[in-house]
Order: C-alpha cells, then structure tokens, then sequence
C-alpha cells in the first residue's frame, strides 16, 4: 500500500477544490459542482464563488441562481441549504433518499414530536407528501411561513385525536411561533427536498422564498443513470485519500447509507496510507494524487464554511489542536487563513458604520506577505460593495 505526504494531499485537493488559481464565470457549473455549496449562513456560497472567480459581482451570481437557473439552492448533504448546478439535482439531491432501513438525513430531532403525537414517521411523511403538491402553485415567503402553510394543509388530513396536540406548542423553542405541526414538517422538509417536493426561490430582502422543484424548474426532479455513484466519486475527487467513514460525516448520514453508496464505487478506487491509516483513493485520480500541479495562488481568505474546510481528517491542513476548535465550532466559524493549502491563521469581518474591518490573526511560525493578505481583503470589501476601513494583523 503506497504511502502519501500531506503536502502531496494538500495540493491534489487546491487543485480539485478549484482553489489553485482564478477561474472564469463561464467555469461556475464546474465550480459548483464540484462538491456543492454550503449556504449556510446565507451568504456562504457567494463567499465560495469570490474565492474561486476573479470577476464575479453578487448579481452576477444571484442572476445566475434565480434568473438562468443554471445553479439551484435546495436543502442537500448534512441537511444544510447548498447550492449546486440544475444539471445535477438528482446527485445532491436523489442520491440522498435512504433505502430500506437506513433513516433520513437531519431527521433525528423530530423524535420529540413523533413521541408527542404518538405518530411512526412513515406516516407523517406520507401525509406530507399528499399535500406538497400545493407547493407546485405557491411560493411561500420565509421558512416560518413554509412550516405553517404546510402544517395546515396536513392538519385536515390527520386522524381526528391527533389534531389538537398538532395545534399545541412547539416543544422546540419559539411556542409562540411554532406549533408541533409546524416544528415535524420542519424536520421532514430535507426528506421532501430530496425527493424534489420543495426548492429555494427567489430571495425577497432578507427572506428566502420556497417552492416546489417542478415549479420552480418547470419539471419534475428526474433521477439519471446511477446519482449515489455520482455522488461519492464527487466525494473523493475532492477529499481523497478518504474513508468511508468521513464520507458519511460529509453526508450527514447513517453508517449503513454511507456504506451502501460507498460501495457503488468498490471497483474503482484503491487503498492508500495517510498519516499511518488505511484510506481510499480513485485509481483514476492515483498520478494527480501523487504528482499534483503546484497551485499558482498560495494565499486565500476562505469563509468559515467553505467546501475546502469540509474535510474530516483536519490535521492534514492544520495540525494546532487548540486552533482546530477556533476554526470548526458548531456555528459561527471564523474564515481560514490558506497558505499553499494550510490553515495559517484565521480572518474575520465586520461592518462598522457603513465601513468593513478586518482582524487577522497569524500562526507564530508562518510567515506570509501581509501585502498578500491585504490585496485579498481589497478584492474581498469590493465584492461586498463596501469601503474597507481597516485591517488589523493580531497575534
């Protein structure tokens, strides 16, 4: 079993992950499509594109998601929102429905309801998808809104003693907003976008808009070829060498989802040692893996929650464990400092009296050109449209 350097891995994945040098508009599709946008916070998958596109304004992009409809935003891996190309809905959108026993991804929390109602989930869902039809002649404005129409419209077609718990206070937070109903079709809205009953529209100030896939398409979502496939070749042309398990945190989903996907791929990937443990690589990938391009861009500003930080096995990028927990929290991510695909440092930016500030912080050891920092929060405060005001260097 051959044996691969970190520094081999980290420029195979810049290259992969599109960060190796600036791309073109017209490359959006392929960008996208690598291994999907995370939109969550709102904003990150514009964040992704700046750090990929030279000139690329916010319309341009909002032009491209709601106007052509080249890219679609819908509830995808992990359950967040994620934006990836029309083309391929079924890949980050089929691909994700379980099979026989395996349970629906960022579904668990609903237990709480279900217990409640006295309600199995199968049914629930399949009352859900009686009335997601509606969706095909409506587009709800925010997700508050999207959970209450669809509670009533389930509601009429629940078992009379169900009713009223159905009507009560959400149990979740928030009982003056939610009721129970609203809070278990919450949770089943993930099974419903992956099976292309509910899609991001247009977005109205700060409000998302939903609707249906057929809606908002004009079609119905269609499953091509093999989707699952498709997926986990995405999965390790951008994280290889990977593991099983890895792919199935990326996804979000059960053990024996992950394990029924990976094995779509059993004849085409092959075993390889990272740090001392046995993981897996596309044989197509091997020569690129082992003699990846040097990337032109050593220097990046990534937001906190950029495809290149998805990766499970961290310590190939940063090896400072306390700095680990600084940069992957459960909300709020500061965004990376990349220097030739390390995590240098972090960045963050805020908007004080119409002008924007930014703080980087260095690691001790690294030395990177601060003219190389400040030329990307140049190019970052002009994407945002916003005067840059300041750029603190701490340590």
């Amino acid at each position: 079993m051959d044996n691969i350097l970190k520094e081999q891995v980290r420029q195979f994945r810049l290259h992969m992950h599109h960060l190796d040098k600036w791309y073109q508009k017209s490359d959006i599709e392929k960008l996208a499509g690598a291994c999907g946008l995370q939109n969550s916070p709102p904003g990150a998958w514009e964040n992704a594109l700046h750090n990929r596109i030279l000139h690329c304004a916010p319309g341009d992009m909002e032009q491209i998601l709601e106007a052509d409809k080249t890219l679609l935003q819908a509830w995808s891996f992990r359950g967040v929102p994620a934006v990836f190309p029309s083309s391929e809905s079924d890949t980050f959108l089929s691909a994700l429905v379980p099979k026989q026993d395996e349970p629906w991804i960022y579904t668990r929390g609903i237990q709480l309801a279900l217990d409640f109602l006295q309600m199995p989930f199968d049914e629930l869902l399949l009352l859900l998808k009686q009335v997601m039809p509606k969706l095909d002649g409506e587009t709800l404005k925010s997700k508050t809104a999207l959970d209450q129409a669809l509670a009533e419209w389930v509601s009429p077609l629940l078992p009379n003693d169900k009713k009223d718990l159905w009507n009560k206070p959400s149990m979740y937070g928030s009982p003056e907003k939610q009721t129970v109903g609203g809070a278990a079709v919450s949770f089943l809205l993930r099974p419903c976008a992956f099976m292309g009953l509910v899609v991001f529209g247009k977005r109205e100030g700060v409000s998302p808009t939903f609707t249906s896939y057929k809606n908002w398409m004009g079609h119905s979502l269609k499953a091509t070829g093999a989707p699952e496939q498709k997926l986990v070749l995405k999965y390790l042309h951008c994280f290889a060498p990977a593991t099983v398990s890895g792919f199935a945190d990326w996804l979000g989903c059960s053990p024996a989802q992950a394990k029924r996907i990976w094995q779509t791929v059993a004849d085409e990937i092959e075993p390889i040692s990272l740090l001392g443990k046995k993981c897996y690589m596309l044989s197509d990938d091997k020569e690129l893996l082992f003699s990846p391009p040097q990337a032109e861009r050593k220097v990046h500003l990534l937001g906190g929650h950029d495809p290149y930080l998805g990766l499970q096995d961290r310590d190939v990028i940063l090896d400072d464990k306390a700095m680990r927990k600084q940069i992957w929290q459960t909300v709020s991510n500061p965004g990376a400092v990349l220097y030739s695909g390390e995590i240098a440092g972090m960045w963050k930016a805020k908007k004080i009296a119409k002008c924007l500030e930014v703080e980087v912080t260095l690691r001790n050891n690294v030395k990177i050109p601060k003219a190389d920092i400040e030329d990307l929060c140049d190019k970052y405060a002009l994407f945002r449209q916003i005067k840059l005001n300041k750029i603190s260097f701490l340590s």
